[in-house]
């Protein structure tokens, strides 16, 4: 078997089975890919496709086996290419980033930026997403580093560093009544609807329990991911808003204002997570200089041992 028979796979996979739509990827004819497909399954002696004439219609499931090894592959022949490059131009390279929503919105953009100014040649790439999908792309190894607020139990075989504290904030417009109380109780804010801004899944179901506990019967009119949003209904009259104190705005959020009530429901952690084994790339330790300043390259890399 050869590289090319291997991307040619994938990219069959890849394009949901089209032959056409991957040969384009490839910039190869659709004969080609079909000859290179028969002549990989020919040497295996079993098929990868499932086939209705002669489309391809499904993955089998030894062919779901291979697909999953062969992309393995390519990754890695990928990473070496990318090691040649870091190396003869340190100035150069790729980093491929992972965040969950209030990270990738509040968090990064600046440090982006700043990353970027310093190091224009580097390939940049961020992916976006909840827990799970993310946990998922770190497993594929198809990601260098980790952003993240919650339970970072789904990221077996990466080390978790903190980046910063996260502290929850009561949100209200200038003229509400709470807005110039500086140690709400529970009993007050549920007397209002609550927006919440959820970081993830499970966050609407602890802030019942909080509110239970205490005795008072919360409201919880919105859940959202997006603590714009939630500001957005906050200034509709919705009800009053949590959220997390990396997305308020001074610019922006001049006409809310924000109260401290981190000791009613606690803080979470910012942390970046790193593959505990394996190179890492040149630019992660640039990358995480500007992420978690006091942490060293020596602190990152004693981490990992």
């Amino acid at each position: 078997m050869t590289l090319q028979q291997l991307r040619f796979l994938a990219a069959v996979f890849e394009s949901d089975f089209n032959i056409t739509a991957a040969a384009a990827k490839l910039n190869a004819t659709q004969p080609a890919v079909s000859r290179q497909i028969q002549l990989l399954e020919q040497e295996l002696g079993f098929t990868l496709f499932s086939r209705n004439g002669s489309a391809f219609s499904r993955v089998t499931p030894a062919g779901a086996r291979v697909i999953e090894y062969a992309r393995r592959v390519l990754r890695e022949t990928q990473n070496i290419s990318n090691v040649a490059v870091e190396l003869n131009d340190p100035a150069r390279g790729e980093l491929r980033l992972a965040a969950t929503h209030s990270e990738a919105r509040y968090l990064l953009p600046s440090i982006t930026e700043t990353f970027r100014a310093r190091f224009p040649k580097v390939q940049l790439s961020l992916h976006e997403g909840g827990l799970d999908e993310i946990a998922e792309i770190a497993r594929e190894a198809r990601v260098d580093l980790v952003v993240a607020s919650g339970s970072h139990d789904s990221f077996d075989g990466f080390v978790h560093l903190p980046v910063r504290r996260l502290e929850p904030r009561l949100v209200v417009p200038r003229t509400h009544t709470l807005a110039s109380t500086l140690h709400p109780t529970l009993a007050q804010i549920a007397a209002f609807p609550v927006a919440a801004h959820v970081l993830t899944s499970v966050d609407g179901t602890f802030l019942r329990e909080v509110f239970s506990r205490a005795g008072a019967d919360l409201h919880l009119v919105l859940q959202s991911r997006d603590a714009d949003l939630v500001k957005t209904y906050v200034r509709l009259g919705l009800g009053v808003g949590l959220v997390a104190d990396l997305a308020l705005e001074p610019a922006r959020d001049e006409d809310l204002v924000a109260i401290d009530v981190a000791t009613l429901f606690g803080s979470q952690t910012i942390w970046a997570g790193l593959a505990k084994q394996g190179p890492l790339r040149a630019h992660v330790y640039e990358f995480m200089a500007l992420l978690a300043p006091s942490l060293t390259r020596e602190q990152i890399d004693g981490t990992r041992t």
